[in-house]
């Protein structure tokens, strides 16, 4: 499929998506393009004999020090048994949404109201296409090496999330005696992803979360939230032919915050963007980003598989029936995000 300029005209990007994929694409053109995107995901785990692997060198990111982009030979298959089921984190360590409900308890699973709306939603939506879901917001879950979820999805998360908060360490400089270990979800997340697991950020988890660590932060693209103007109608444009995108409008009605970013997300596949000249009213600081505003991407990163969409503010949003002007596209393209992570679609293709 030819690809749409980096700098596409919002207004015009399903018009120019229409006309590439009238104009049809050979076998030879195909073959290319899929050398260009790095390949196929490879099905059998290889030796790591070098930092950046053969034919892979235009996705070598030194800032990350991460191979990253739409490299698909770049995924690592390095767990075998991985179930049809995932993980929703939703911890915050500092403004939480209203969509999310109070803090839940320690511990897996623990007990939901009608007022935790997305993991509520994440839960019966995924169920519908069957795959299981495990919550929580107990940051000692985080899973890790050999872990066989498919997915770990941080739904709203906020600030340092990863971070075990309110445990006492020895005031010692050097202490090898303390157990304490207060950023090991970092360290599990990192090595989930390496291993081939999918990470799917949502709203806030791509909108102010874990600032400071620069591995996050290419895990999300390469950028981070800026600000954003008020709560909204907008148009919403389909930017690419992807899984999570199939089944949507070239253009689409919504209501969100509109997140600005700083830096611009860089080497991912823009999935959907939205029209800035719908939106009444623009942040009071933030210059927007004029003609091409995206909201959805999708990226391969460090041997796993990232999708994330700056989305899902509002707790209609995630309500079904709620009247919510575009709700059911919005389920449709969480849901089919959250299968390519997995791996059960087709994923940044």
């Amino acid at each position: 499929m030819a690809k749409l300029p980096r700098r596409a005209v919002l207004r015009g990007a399903a018009a120019t998506a229409a006309a590439a994929a009238a104009a049809g694409t050979t076998a030879s053109s195909a073959a290319a393009a899929e050398r260009h995107a790095g390949g196929a995901e490879p099905t059998v785990k290889q030796p790591v004999t070098t930092n950046v692997p053969r034919g892979l060198d235009d996705y070598f990111d030194p800032y990350y020090n991460v191979i990253r982009g739409q490299v698909p030979a770049s995924y690592h298959p390095w767990v075998a048994n991985r179930q049809d089921r995932i993980l929703l984190y939703t911890r915050t360590a500092g403004p939480r949404h209203a969509h999310l409900g109070p803090a839940l308890a320690a511990g897996l699973n623990p007990t939901l109201t009608a007022a935790h709306v997305l993991q509520n939603a994440v839960i019966a939506w995924m169920a519908e296409v069957g795959v299981g879901v495990d919550w929580t917001e107990d940051v000692t879950l985080m899973p890790g090496i050999g872990s066989t979820y498919k997915a770990v999805v941080f739904g709203s998360t906020s600030r340092d999330t990863l971070w075990k908060h309110g445990t006492a360490v020895s005031a010692a400089a050097v202490n090898t005696t303390t157990g304490a270990h207060l950023d090991a979800a970092k360290t599990a997340l990192r090595q989930y992803v390496r291993a081939g697991g999918g990470f799917v950020g949502i709203h806030n988890a791509i909108g102010g979360t874990e600032y400071n660590w620069p591995y996050y932060e290419g895990l999300c693209g390469g950028t981070q939230y800026y600000d954003h103007g008020a709560h909204q109608n907008g148009t919403v444009v389909t930017l690419a032919k992807d899984s999570s995108t199939q089944g949507l409008p070239p253009r689409w009605d919504f209501k969100d915050e509109w997140y600005n970013w700083m830096p611009f997300p860089a080497r991912v596949k823009f999935l959907l963007g939205v029209d800035e000249s719908s939106l009444a009213t623009r942040s009071a600081v933030h210059p927007g980003h004029g003609r091409f505003h995206p909201l959805s991407w999708c990226q391969y990163y460090d041997g796993g598989r990232s999708w994330v969409t700056a989305l899902g503010h509002d707790s209609a949003a995630w309500t079904d029936g709620s009247g919510y002007v575009g709700q059911a596209f919005f389920k449709k393209h969480i849901v089919t995000g959250i299968l390519s992570a997995m791996g059960k679609l087709p994923f940044c293709s």
